[in-house]
């Protein structure tokens, strides 16, 4: 049994590990309203972007873009997007548990992969099993934002590799926002650009006459949607670790309330009784006199 020192102590240690809970709680709020803010504004920009390239793609020969040829490398590069530090909740292991999977599924089906990770947990974690195929590691892009050269650059990287037949797929493995408690991984395919990933719906009825033809704009055209594709995922990913950064850290604040209460109630009762131990040992010391 912990004397009552040891308890005050536990006691004690918990109230301090609680401040500092409270406080990142607090500075995760406050940072989650900017991140959501600006995910949310860059949802329709991307999402517009990516439909007009599924547009001129349904109305050009696929065969004539050069981002459609693929090449009898079976090589897959997997762009892996996860924060820099921890205490965000399952965030990270999500990440991690979903690159697995899909990792197991190109194993299935005779394809090797690379990485390039960006954000430092997901490759502190893989590393171990994947570090002769890591291409590169971006870290400390969301310090203090997320600027979108960062994207710019990892599209270009993308786009060597591409062209030099080192990848022959390339997909981008992020975190979607929806809100402080609800996030889902996804995974998006860059390149190669393809016909059939097209949703419904999506058709436009009325057509167009381009100048010049399909196949120059989509030369132009797929490079920024692939950066921009990149920065949103970049900033819905960032609002996911801090909507569950934000919520771990509450949970964990209330933890730590409800041990506190716990260790409290303990530490009275064991000094009740050791006070009524004495009392015992007091009285029967005064009736044997």
């Amino acid at each position: 049994m912990p004397s009552l020192k040891d308890l005050k102590n536990r006691i004690g240690s918990v109230k301090s590990t609680q401040k500092i809970t409270s406080a990142m709680k607090m500075v995760a709020a406050a940072k989650l309203k900017r991140a959501q803010d600006n995910a949310e504004k860059s949802r329709p920009y991307a999402n517009k972007m990516k439909g007009i390239v599924l547009s001129l793609i349904s109305r050009s020969n696929i065969n004539n873009l050069k981002f459609s040829k693929t090449n009898n490398k079976k090589t897959v590069l997997l762009i892996v997007c996860s924060a820099d530090r921890g205490l965000c909740g399952g965030f990270n292991g999500s990440i991690i548990k979903h690159t697995k999977n899909l990792t197991k599924t190109l194993k299935s089906n005779g394809k090797d992969f690379k990485f390039l990770f960006v954000g430092k947990k997901a490759y502190q974690s893989l590393r171990r099993l994947y570090e002769d195929m890591t291409i590169d590691l971006v870290s400390d892009f969301a310090n203090p934002k997320i600027e979108f050269h960062i994207a710019s650059s990892i599209r270009d990287q993308v786009l060597k590799l591409f062209f030099d037949n080192e990848i022959s797929e390339c997909y981008l493995i992020y975190t979607k926002f929806k809100s402080a408690i609800s996030q889902n991984v996804e995974s998006q395919k860059l390149l190669p650009v393809e016909k059939n990933n097209q949703p419904e719906g999506t058709t436009e009825k009325m057509m167009y006459d381009f100048e010049p033809n399909e196949e120059v704009i989509l030369d132009d055209i797929i490079p920024k949607n692939i950066a921009i594709q990149i920065h949103s995922a970049l900033l819905e990913n960032l609002a996911s670790e801090q909507g569950s950064r934000m919520t771990a850290m509450d949970n964990a604040t209330r933890n730590a309330n409800d041990m506190i209460d716990r260790l409290t109630l303990f530490y009275n009762r064991s000094r009740q009784a050791l006070i009524t131990k004495e009392l015992i040992e007091i009285i029967s010391g005064a009736e044997a006199v």
